[in-house]
């Protein structure tokens, strides 16, 4: 009984659990009012943040390949899990998706949105001792808006003229007026370095709460609580954190469950009502603008023919996929990148619906005949393979033949993403809109994965940046998600929630804003109760 009571009380401490509902079970229990709130006191002080032992992740989406040289960063693990646990940056999305100032302690712009300036904390340090200047910031964009980093926030940075220090301001001089620009110093790949990781981007040196002490590419990921972070009160409780890759669902849940780790991400929505009947799992969803995507080259054949491009996009159920492979935890695509969660989504443009005959018509158009390969893997997303094979089946509907080949996961986006001309990926989302287009559909953004080059829909971009009326921006907006929608290689079905679990002896954890894990900070943010 005394398991029981504690572990509802834990409940009611975090608010998972009312107080009417904690006496009500504790007066069946045969426990006396007094006690049952002395017990929730207990718990309460519980949920205030505790220092020590180890707290431990189990993720999928980790890979040999990946790297600690923030530029790079490709996989959930290493943007994500483990980056902001010894990554810093000048700002991040707050848990109102405002803005939370980290490095940058003030932020502030010209009146035409031309000029922007942050001004740097003097109270920060790198694990390696030394403070961080404005110059370090300095260094870090000018690395990352260099084409030859080949970072993924180039094409958000292209819109950079000059960047310079002033004491311990930085001055970011924009080529046109972007009210949104401090938005874009969100992104994962803009890790604070020394010198900008100019000289050892890969070593893992930032401010952020944890050092690295262990980097196994696709096995495990560790750090220790930094000593001299200039946040203590808010992050970096645990003495450690460790981020172990286990792209295998089963074998995600069954770690959690036998307390091999604390918390896992991507629970697929077939297993959820599983995980709910475990006594001390919680499971957490998150509504934001992730989804998933098929995406096709633009510039090679055959779908370099604009007739085929539409012919695949009508040809898949989107609802079919909502109900079946997200079991209604998620909301169907049309095509285009953005949802009803970002400002000035552009209402009105009609969703586009699974048509078989008018992608017969289409696919006869085109002249193309035979099979298409559409690659995929198990350890992308939720249920990647079991749509690929969805959309299949409802492609042969409208007489096309589709020949899903499954992928390993490990190595994925090394050696199918950006390679192969027609496979399965998914996005998290961004912050607004233009950071969105900017990242993964400008003609020159590094992340450009349907090499999809359109001069009007580039124009419109930087016309939208520098457009202080709003609705304007919402009409430009419009014409972008028109243009991508009908024009582009992204086939986009649905935007799912992000579904994780979480033992009870985790404190602190919440919802995130937009991503899974707390925004990727349940880490860092997180502690053990017992």
């Amino acid at each position: 009984m005394s398991q029981e009571l504690d572990y509802l009380a834990r409940r009611a401490a975090a608010g998972r659990l009312s107080r009417r509902e904690f006496l009500g079970r504790a007066t069946a229990l045969g426990v006396s009012t007094t006690f049952a709130n002395s017990l929730l006191v207990g718990a309460a002080k519980a949920e205030s943040p505790q220092r020590g032992g180890i707290l431990k992740a189990g993720v999928q989406g980790g890979a040999a390949t990946d790297s600690l040289d923030p530029a790079t960063f490709l996989s959930a693990v290493a943007g994500n899990y483990f980056g902001q646990c010894w990554g810093e940056y000048l700002v991040a999305l707050g848990p109102n998706r405002g803005l939370e100032h980290r490095i940058a302690e003030e932020v502030g712009s010209s009146k035409d949105a031309k000029v922007w300036t942050f001004k740097v904390r003097q109270d920060v340090e790198f694990h390696n001792g030394k403070s961080v200047t404005a110059e370090d910031v300095v260094a870090t964009l000018e690395r990352h808006s260099n084409k030859e980093s080949k970072s993924g926030a180039l094409g958000i940075l292209s819109g950079i003229e000059s960047v310079k220090a002033d004491g311990r301001d930085v001055v970011i001089t924009l080529k046109e007026p972007n009210a949104e620009l401090p938005y874009l110093m969100t992104d994962a790949h803009l890790v604070i370095q020394p010198n900008g990781g100019k000289d050892n981007p890969a070593e893992g040196i930032s401010a952020g709460p944890f050092k690295v002490t262990v980097n196994e590419p696709g096995v495990r990921h560790g750090g220790e609580r930094f000593a001299n972070f200039w946040q203590p009160d808010k992050m970096g409780f645990a003495d450690q954190v460790e981020v172990i890759v286990i792209n295998d669902t089963t074998a995600r849940i069954s770690a959690l469950q036998g307390g091999q780790v604390h918390m896992i991400n991507s629970v697929e929505p077939k297993v959820v009502e599983f995980v709910e009947r475990v006594p001390n799992l919680k499971i957490v969803q998150t509504s934001g603008r992730g989804h998933y995507v098929f995406i096709m080259f633009c510039d090679t054949a055959p779908f370099d023919n604009k007739d085929l491009r539409m012919a695949l996009k009508l040809a898949v159920d989107r609802q079919q996929m909502v109900d079946k492979i997200l079991r209604g935890y998620g909301t169907v695509g049309n095509d285009f990148p953005i949802n009803s969660s970002y400002p000035l989504f552009p209402e009105g443009i009609p969703q586009r619906e699974f048509d078989p005959d008018q992608a017969k018509h289409y696919y006869r158009k085109s002249g193309h005949s035979g099979s298409i390969v559409l690659r995929a893997s198990d350890g992308l997303f939720p249920g990647a393979i079991d749509a690929a094979q969805l959309y299949q089946q409802s492609c042969a509907k409208a007489g096309i033949n589709i020949e899903v080949k499954r992928e390993p996961g490990d190595g994925y986006f090394s050696n199918v993403w950006m390679k192969q001309p027609f496979c399965a990926s998914y996005w998290t989302g961004r912050p607004t809109q233009d950071q969105m287009y900017s990242t993964g559909y400008l003609s020159k953004a590094a992340w450009n994965e349907s090499h999809f080059f359109n001069d009007k829909f580039d124009k419109l971009v930087v016309k939208a940046r520098s457009e202080v009326d709003e609705e304007k921006r919402k009409s430009l907006y419009r014409e972008m998600a028109m243009i991508v929608r009908d024009e582009g290689g992204s086939i986009i079905p649905l935007f799912y929630q992000y579904i994780d679990a979480i033992s009870d002896k985790v404190g602190g954890y919440r919802s995130g804003v937009q991503r899974e894990l707390m925004d990727g900070y349940a880490l860092a943010k997180c502690w053990l109760t017992s």
